[in-house]
Formats: C-alpha cells, structure tokens, sequence
C-alpha cells in the first residue's frame, strides 16, 4: 500500500513536508490550544506544486484540510489525524503592485498587516481590516470573505477581490487573475470560491482593488445614552462627512465595563455609560475634515445625543482607544457569536436575547458589540460550560433572530460551529444548489470535508 507521506515527501523537497511532533506543536487554533492532529503538513512553494499535491492526494482519496493564520472562531480549519493539511506559508509574497490601475497581486499566504504595510510605503490602502491583522492570511480572509471594521466605506473582502487563481480538488488550475473593475465575459468564476472557506478549492493567488491612501485620519470616542442617538449619530455622520466615515464601532456598556474591568484595559471614559461609539473618518483634506468632524460631534453634544466624546491626540492615543474594541483577551473564556440583522431590529434583539439569556441562566451575560452600519452584531455569553450548554446557548442566540430577517454568520463564516444552524439562514433550494457545486467541484469530498455543507443531505 503506497504510504501518502513517503509520496508527498517526494514531491515538496528542503522541508516542505512536516510530521509527528512539528505538527502537535502546533495549536489547533487561536481559540483551542490542543495539539493539531494530522498525518502531515505540506508547504507547497507554488501553484504548480500545490497543483501536484492535490492531484497526488486526488488519486489516493485523501482528505486535505487548508489552514491559514488560524484565527477563524467557527472551527472551518480544524483537522483530524486522517487528514493532510496543506499551509501557504511558503507563499507570502507581493508579486506586483500596478500603481496605474491600482491594484496588486499578492499569495495567498501572505499575512494581512504585512501587506497593509507594503502597500502604505507605496501610498496605497488596502481597505480590509481586523483585529486579527497580523496573523490572518490573504488567502484566509478571501476563503471566509472577512469583513472588518471597514466595511460599510469599502465592503467585504468580495468587493476588494478583482481576479484570484485556485486549485481544485483533483488538481486542477483556475487561473483567473483578472485586473478589472468590470468584466462580464461569462459567469464570474471568483466568486464561488470567496467565501466557501476551502470546500470548494484553494487559493494561491489574488488581485485585489487598491485605494489612495487617506492624508487626514479623525477619531473619536463617544458615550450615548440611547440606541435611537446612536443610529442618528450614524446616519449624521454618513451624510455630513461627504463619504469619508470608514468605521463606526458600537459597544453596548456591558462589553465596555467588562473589557475595562479587573485585569482589563485602561477605561478611557467613565465605564457606566449605556453604549460607546468608536467612530474614524479618513479623507484628503486635513483641516477642512478635522472642523466638519468636530462640528457634528458639537452639535451632537449640545442636543444630547452624545454625553462625553474624547478626541485622541496623538497615535498612542488613537491605539489606546481602538484597543479596548479589539483587544477581548480580558473577557474570555466565553461563547463567541456573530450575526447580522436590520440595524431597525437591533435593539429589540438585544433585549429579547437579554431576557431569554436570564431564562436560562440567572448568570449568564450577553456582550454585545459590532460594526452596526453594516448590520453586524458580536455577542460573548458568559459564563461558558461543556458542548450541551453551548448547543443551548446556540440555541437561544439564533433562536431569538426569528421573524427579524437575520443571518445566524455576519462574517465568521460557517465552519463546524455553525453547520447545523445553516437551515437558518438559507433556503431549502439555496442549500441543495451548495450541495450540487460541492459535489461537482469536489466529488470525492476531500476538500475540507465535515465544513460548511456535506455533499448528500443528512440520512433520516
């Protein structure tokens, strides 16, 4: 019987091939410390190569299981000792920057804030970002179409994603790298592949969309007092700002007093405020955009829609500020939830989800924060517990979207966490069309199987 490894081995030469105890030193994820399990891990340094090991793996029916910065909270990247992993780190180059028509190519294992950074030496902005900037993968972030803190100026990953090249399960090379804006010659093949976090192929390489980078920055910290100040602060913004709002970050005064706490961050403001806004605009004009700026937030100080702002002075300042939104670290362990609703319905969800959350549990507490423009809400439930507790709490979480026409995945994706939940978001027909692609792009099941959608729907 032909050993996969010894094959492998013969293919990815000079160490591209890890096992045993290089790969359980490895965490699983950033959110499970265990050991990862798997037969091998292969760093192909090329399309071509990664090509061959899929072909290789194809013909052999071997399961692969593609890993990228490992920062993903829906378990989409989590093998078991029967499957390979395949791991871009070897390719984590910017091939090229067009500075004409603004866009660049860029492997998929190149991590996010590394080429932020290229790109800012080049006076260029690559819109997309996260917390999880400085591990998180490209590759990563167009597989679970990562949305971030700048999505309601610039969208989601799929809105930055001009041409990508992917390889199938059986091999088989797409390369589709287009540099256009517009491009309608034919079904729009990238497409399939943002957002199917790896079940439905791999990709090696992309052309994104770039944008000038801004050369004035405004930041401000506010306190309101209720949501409807917090959605009029919002659409005050949107309009008065002549497109310049880049992000707009609501904490409800939970998540802030919590994260501020005992062994927390240090509270910029007073901690018992009913909800905090982290809002930046980025434009062209330094003076002109830092006045207009100022002057809504002291409109919005006279009528009472704002209680307490802070403008930081200086970039440390700035960072001190955008860290308690960031940085959860003081909160966890906890349920971790992502889901997306009507900003109309927000509130009303909070409050539903309050009290169902008490019903259950005299302890628990909801932290909720989010994007809100863009319709995305983050909740951490404490105290956590064993897998029966989390399935109801999964329970309650999604349960109270109903009637509200949300979504149980903003941005996280879907994974494993989130796979039995999927009939929630998604129709009948929309979930056997994604059975009907799986099973024609990958018949075999090899490509992250387990993840997001099964080939064949569940036996009764």
């Amino acid at each position: 019987m032909t050993n996969i490894v010894d094959r492998l081995k013969e293919l990815v030469k000079d160490g591209g091939v890890v096992t045993g105890a290089d790969i359980s030193s490895r965490a699983t994820s950033y959110w499970d410390p265990s050991p990862t399990a798997a037969k091998a891990l292969v760093r192909p340094g090329s399309t071509q190569e990664l090509s061959d090991i899929l072909r290789l793996c194809h013909a052999h029916d071997q399961s692969v299981v593609v890993q990228g910065g490992l920062t993903g909270v829906v378990a989409g990247a989590v093998s078991s000792k029967d499957d390979v992993i395949i791991s871009l780190e070897r390719m984590q180059a910017l091939e090229s920057v067009d500075e004409m028509d603004g866009v660049a190519v860029v492997q998929a294992g190149a991590v996010l804030q590394v080429v932020q950074e290229q790109l800012a030496e080049r006076g260029f902005l690559l819109p997309l970002d996260l917390g999880a900037r400085g591990s998180c993968t490209i590759g990563g972030t167009v597989a679970t179409n990562a949305g971030g803190i700048n999505v309601l100026r610039y969208g989601m990953m799929r809105n930055l994603v001009l041409g990508l090249e992917v390889v199938l399960a059986d091999g088989t090379i797409i390369s589709s790298m287009n540099r256009m804006l517009k491009n309608n010659a034919g079904y729009d093949l990238k497409q399939l592949f943002i957002g199917s976090e790896g079940t439905l192929g791999i990709v090696t390489r992309v052309v994104i969309r770039l944008f000038p980078l801004a050369k004035s920055r405004q930041t401000a910290l506010f306190a309101a007092t209720s949501f409807d100040a917090v959605v009029r602060m919002l659409k005050s913004m949107q309009s008065d700002l002549a497109g310049t709002l880049s992000a707009y970050e609501v904490m409800w005064g939970e998540y802030f007093s919590a994260v501020t706490g005992d062994a927390g961050h240090s509270a910029p403001m007073a901690p018992d405020y009913p909800y905090y806004v982290l809002v930046e605009a980025q434009g062209a004009d330094p003076d002109a955009d830092t006045d207009r700026f100022e002057a809504i937030l002291e409109r919005a100080l006279e009528s009472g829609d704002i209680i307490d702002a802070i403008l930081p002075k200086s970039e440390s300042e700035r960072a001190a500020l955008w860290v308690v939104r960031e940085d959860f670290e003081p909160v966890l362990p906890a349920y971790l939830y992502d889901v997306s609703l009507p900003i109309r319905a927000m509130s009303s969800y909070v409050e539903r989800l309050r009290a169902k959350l008490a019903a259950w549990n005299a302890a628990a507490v909801g932290l909720v924060f989010g994007h809100i423009a863009d319709g995305n809400l983050h909740i951490f439930v404490r105290p956590c517990g064993d897998g029966a507790a989390h399935d109801e709490c999964d329970a309650i979480v999604y349960g109270c979207l109903a009637g509200l026409s949300g979504s149980i995945s903003a941005e996280h994706g879907i994974g494993i966490e989130k796979k039995a939940w999927l009939s929630e978001s998604r129709s009948g027909a929309e979930i056997a069309l994604m059975r009907s692609m799986k099973r024609l792009l990958d018949p075999k099941n090899l490509l992250n199987p387990g993840k997001v959608i099964d080939p064949a729907p569940p036996s009764r």
